[in-house]
């Protein structure tokens, strides 16, 4: 009996939603000729009973519709997102550049004042490498020989001394900067005149040696090239004297002086294309190729 209802409930199940639709027709039917809007009870019953049953048929239909409309929704969120992520991009990238313009423009001013100071040609150049030694420090930029830059020749930015080159090929050259340990520099002190050398530690620092003669070195002294030696112009500056280290019984007193350039931070310097001296001397034969023309006797 029990398989006999299984196979039939279906059907029976059809069967009855039929009858109650056809009944609930028939009675609205018969309400309509009548004239009347109320059902009875029993057509009010089965009325409810089919909404009810209407409703949940169409439930997931209806929850598969608003899950669509929702993913619709998201997709157009999650673009909106992408295009929104995509200018801020963009806004940053131009806040950017507009701060490296102001930079910039900074820059250029003292650069240009410092250009109008000197006599000797500025060839602007930029860094392009750095040496990762412990020992030595030097820097490579990207001018050279085909530009007419030779061993001896001293190496600025807008805030003082970088070094000298040391070596050159033909677009590219080595700087030694001040504060290699083979570094060394005649310079005095601005406010007093006393006058020492500087020399390089391989630090970050820079040594100043001066005799002790009465001269006057204090702590936030600047330091200057003073143009002896034939390797620097005279008036560059080199840094600022941070401490004194005296001792009566020696004749040498030595002061730690912080640069005034950051060299951790170079990236565009000048050559002075003019050796002095000392450099013409000890780099004569780094001289530019000259054409010598001769006749021929008879």
């Amino acid at each position: 009996m029990s398989d006999l209802l299984r196979r039939i409930r279906l059907p029976l199940l059809f069967a009855g939603l039929l009858l109650v639709t056809t009944s609930l027709m028939v009675g609205d039917r018969a309400v309509q000729q009548a004239g009347g809007s109320d059902h009875g009870m029993f057509a009010g019953a089965l009325l409810g009973f089919a909404g009810w049953v209407q409703g949940v048929v169409s439930a997931p239909a209806d929850a598969a519709g608003a899950a669509f409309d929702r993913y619709i929704g998201l997709v157009d969120v999650a673009e909106e997102n992408r295009a929104l992520r995509a200018r801020i991009a963009e806004l940053e990238e131009d806040n950017l550049q507009f701060r490296e313009a102001l930079v910039a423009s900074g820059h250029l001013q003292r650069i240009a004042e410092m250009r109008a100071g000197f006599e000797v040609p500025l060839l602007p150049s930029q860094v392009v490498g750095h040496d990762l030694s412990s020992w030595f420090r030097s820097v490579l930029i990207d001018r050279g020989q085909s530009d007419s830059v030779r061993s001896g020749m001293p190496v600025v930015t807008d805030a003082g001394v970088v070094g000298v080159v040391t070596a050159t090929s033909s677009g590219a050259s080595r700087v030694m900067m001040l504060l290699d340990r083979r570094s060394a520099a005649d310079a005095i002190v601005q406010r007093s005149r006393a006058r020492g050398i500087v020399h390089g530690q391989g630090t970050d620092a820079l040594e100043f040696v001066f005799m002790v003669r009465g001269d006057d070195v204090m702590p936030g002294d600047v330091i200057i090239t003073s143009g002896v030696g034939g390797v620097y112009p005279k008036g560059l500056r080199v840094g600022e004297v941070v401490s004194v280290q005296t001792d009566r019984d020696r004749l040498l007193h030595t002061a730690r002086v912080r640069p005034v350039v950051d060299f951790g931070r170079l990236e565009q310097v000048f050559v002075l294309l003019e050796r002095g001296p000392t450099m013409e001397l000890l780099y004569d034969g780094d001289a530019p190729p000259t054409t010598a023309s001769s006749e021929d006797g008879p």
